[in-house]
């Protein structure tokens, strides 16, 4: 009798990865994850709110200091050669990268969905981690006022929780706060 057994995919690098997915269009968002190309869902509508919103006060910030945020702008480390997410949100200085991948954030945003969670809040978090210029990683919640914030001090990271309408978060990365009443603005709650 045969039986069927499963065999894994290969895990690849992140240089064939780019090269797989050079022919798609730039709308399809692939992430490597593990060594495994995946293809994010669309997001809805009220993830893209709190993106915009992140997205707004952070390119402010970033602004003011010489920087650039960015939607969508994927990241690679010479650390880990199995990863190359596309965060919420980068804030990067220095001179436009080529291509859509960076190496030197000092800011990243990631809105929670259930179906990344997971992946957010453990592979990626410690990929993120293992860039030397990020100063400060954000997790933003979706069914609550709440974000989880990762911040460098030295040579290691701390872990801070802003939770309602009325707190804040001190981002010295950006030399700014960032208020959560800005974040979830337009976010109704409690759905």
């Amino acid at each position: 009798m045969n039986i069927a057994v499963h065999q894994p995919r290969p895990r690849i690098g992140v240089a064939e990865f780019v090269e797989m997915i050079a022919p798609y269009p730039d709308e399809e968002r692939w992430e490597l994850l593990e060594g495994e190309p995946v293809l994010m869902s669309p997001q809805t509508e009220r993830h893209q709110v709190l993106v915009g919103n992140i997205f707004v006060r952070c390119r402010q910030l970033a602004k003011a200091r010489g920087c650039v945020a960015l939607p969508g702008l994927g990241l690679l480390s010479d650390k880990v050669n199995d990863y190359a997410p596309i965060p919420d949100v980068v804030v990067r200085c220095g001179d436009p990268v080529a291509g859509g991948y960076a190496k030197d954030p000092v800011l990243v945003a990631e809105v929670l969905s259930p179906s990344t969670m997971h992946w957010d809040r453990g592979g990626k978090l410690r990929f993120y981690q293992s860039i030397p210029t990020l100063e400060a990683i954000l997790i933003v919640y979706q069914d609550e006022v709440r974000i989880e914030a990762w911040l460098r001090d030295g040579g290691t990271w701390r872990r801070e929780v802003r939770q309602g309408p009325a707190a804040s978060l001190d981002l010295s990365a950006l030399g700014g706060t960032l208020a959560l009443s800005d974040v979830y603005d337009g976010i109704p709650l409690g759905e």
